[in-house]
């Protein structure tokens, strides 16, 4: 299979249900931006990371590769062939994983600046791009019937990489840097 069909040369694409729309659509700038973390998620892995902390990136970078996919495929459209959706196990998987992380983080008192060890800085990036997935899945939601839970996993994804961040850092032996408000 070659890797250009030239089909996007009139600045179009086919979802997997096989429609053809612009690649300017909200969707596609949707599930463009679950790609865009997907590839910053890759970063942070070629970083030196705890092992546990790695393999639950790999895991979301699976996970990300279905939400992909739930977001290119219309609901009330029939795709081509059965395609996995995101849902409330991976978002409990999520919960479990910021639960568990927690419990080996100080407390938070004050609001953190963004950086720390290279791997948690880059998670702090990983983050801030979700969070812009996040905000283009939401409008998508808004105008079409994506489901119960491309927005609610992406939200839980981004608070996942919030206390991953501080996590990684804390492995590194970084202190965190506080927020001083401005007098």
């Amino acid at each position: 299979m070659k890797i250009y069909t030239k089909t996007g040369d009139k600045g179009e694409t086919r979802l997997f249900n096989n429609e053809c729309v612009s690649k300017g659509s909200l969707r596609v700038e949707a599930y463009g931006g679950t790609d865009e973390l997907n590839a910053m998620i890759g970063f942070v892995r070629a970083q030196e990371l705890p092992t546990d902390a790695d393999q639950m990136l790999d895991r979301i970078q699976n996970e990300l590769f279905v939400l992909g996919s739930d977001l290119a495929t219309p609901m009330d459209s029939p795709a081509p062939r059965k395609i996995d959706r995101i849902g409330e196990g991976h978002i409990a998987a999520l919960e479990k994983d910021i639960d568990r992380i927690e419990t080996t983080l100080p407390k938070l008192t004050s609001f953190i600046l963004p950086g720390g060890s290279e791997a948690g800085a880059l998670l702090h990036v990983a983050r801030t791009v979700c969070r812009r997935g996040e905000r283009l899945i939401v409008r998508l939601a808004r105008e079409e019937n994506i489901g119960l839970y491309p927005v609610k996993y992406t939200n839980r994804l981004s608070d996942f990489l919030f206390v991953l961040a501080r996590y990684v850092n804390h492995e590194a032996r970084v202190t965190e840097m506080t927020w001083k408000p401005l007098k």
